[in-house]
């Protein structure tokens, strides 16, 4: 007996209402291990010493490239209309960043 090919079903995504307010973010932090990669997203305030994560999101190395393709070929279609996203050199701007006491996992 043969095996027919499944078919191609569209997956239902749901957005509910509180997701689809989304989160700003204007800072994040990414750290990896050989199993995962954990993008912290952050919104720092001008003056405010204190920033919390607003959320995380934990990916497979293969989720992780990916977001990368996705959001580089977003940000080229993004270019192609609006025009180049200026850069700025945040190398020395900003508060050092400190996650808290620190510990082994």
């Amino acid at each position: 007996m043969s095996q027919q090919p499944k078919k191609n079903n569209p997956i239902n995504i749901e957005l509910t209402e509180d997701v689809a307010q989304g989160v700003y973010s204007n800072l994040a932090v990414i750290n990896h291990s050989v199993s995962e990669f954990v993008l912290d997203f952050i919104t720092i305030m001008p003056g405010v010493q204190k920033a919390k994560v607003r959320s995380r999101i934990i990916l497979t190395p293969q989720h992780a490239k990916k977001f990368l393709r996705a959001l580089q070929e977003n940000v080229r279609r993004f270019e192609a209309v609006h025009g180049a996203i200026k850069e700025y050199d945040d190398k020395n701007q900003g508060p050092p960043i400190s996650f808290g006491p620190q510990g082994e996992a």
